[in-house]
């Protein structure tokens, strides 16, 4: 049974169905560009399948099938990021968005079709898992308009594809390919658009179906060796390990395949 979640703006859509939840950017009028609006959206969206136990896994697409995220809305910056003090305003809203989806617990799956630019690019390497499109393309294009990129992204955008990479990407300024995205592994696999959507969710409910508190704590280590190993991090996911071995799940695992049969894993 899918359900739909009410939110402030017509310009981003949630809802969830067995076990998936599905954030989707959704004005493809602007090519799913980033406003201020939608970036409250996708903190609306995400807190909300936080707390929802029956959401196992989420995945982020863009509508109209032309664009993931085509990058910020630029039609806003003369009205929302002309001044210093807007940039604060607009830099709050979007930065919890962005921290959103750096630290959402859950599998996070990003399906791309057509362009992932700029901020949209930013927002898929959030992902856990990305899915393309063969005509999808990639880039950050910030050299061109005078932006400066913070470090968070940066950071994120070399560690996933080095760093002699991530200056290319930034000071060229160019755009690339799904074979090339794939190449130095910005996207996980490429998809023929006929068989992407199918093939997500294929994957998600494969996810949804193994133990949440062994993905919470995987994605939690990684996390944590991302940023550097942290002892703050290494202590979270040292619980989160124990979590699981004290937990009913892995009795559950160890019945089913003695049973041999499908674990039915409920999370705790």
């Amino acid at each position: 049974m899918s359900k739909q979640l009410e939110l402030e703006t017509d310009w981003m859509l949630g809802h969830s169905e067995d076990g998936i939840g599905w954030m989707i950017f959704n004005h493809p009028e602007r090519h799913n560009a980033l406003s201020l609006e939608m970036w409250q959206g996708i903190s609306d969206i995400l807190s909300h399948f936080a707390e929802d136990d029956a959401v196992r896994c989420v995945v982020m697409r863009g509508a109209g099938g032309k664009a993931f995220v085509s990058g910020a809305d630029i039609s806003e910056f003369d009205t929302k990021r002309s001044s210093a003090r807007q940039k604060e305003t607009y830099g709050k809203i979007a930065g919890l968005a962005s921290r959103w989806l750096a630290t959402f617990e859950k599998p996070l799956i990003g399906l791309i079709e057509g362009y992932c630019i700029g901020g949209g690019l930013a927002t898929a390497l959030s992902a856990d898992i990305r899915f393309a499109t063969p005509d999808s393309t990639f880039g950050i294009p910030a050299a061109k308009l005078g932006l400066g990129y913070d470090y968070q992204g940066l950071a994120k955008l070399a560690r996933i594809v080095g760093p002699a990479r991530a200056r290319d990407i930034m000071f060229s300024a160019r755009f690339m390919d799904a074979r090339e995205a794939h190449h130095m592994g910005l996207i996980n696999f490429i998809v023929d658009r006929e068989v992407i959507e199918q093939e997500v969710v294929d994957y998600a409910h494969r996810i949804a179906g193994n133990a949440p508190l062994t993905i919470k704590a995987a994605k939690a280590a990684v996390d944590a060796w991302e940023r550097g190993g942290r002892e703050d991090d290494l202590d979270t996911v040292r619980s989160l390990v124990d979590e699981c071995f004290d937990s009913a799940d892995y009795k559950e695992g160890r019945r089913a395949f003695q049973e041999k049969r499908t674990p039915d894993f409920l999370g705790r």
